[in-house]
């Protein structure tokens, strides 16, 4: 445990901080697994719902810095590629 009393807010501030960027990311998570069930499935409809709502919330924790740009970047364009060969087929 913390001494300081500036160590003690900055452990109270990153405890904060981390359930708030957990709700972004669990939400990211739940979205690509759907996704990715969604594909394997052969639901094409479904998974093109979802990969909307998963480029949102990619977005949403970008603004908010709960996700690097790149990292979203690179979620985004995994998944529109498995989408871009499941369509093909």
């Amino acid at each position: 445990m913390p001494n300081l009393d500036n160590a003690k807010k900055a452990l109270r501030q990153s405890v904060k901080r981390a359930s708030r960027n957990k709700k972004h990311t669990s939400e990211i998570n739940n979205l690509s697994r759907n996704f990715r069930k969604a594909l394997e499935a052969g639901n094409v409809a479904e998974a093109k719902k979802l990969i909307t709502a998963l480029y949102k919330q990619l977005d949403k924790a970008v603004s908010k810095k709960a996700v690097k740009k790149n990292t979203a970047a690179r979620t985004k364009s995994r998944m529109a590629t498995k989408l871009n060969k499941v369509g093909k087929k």
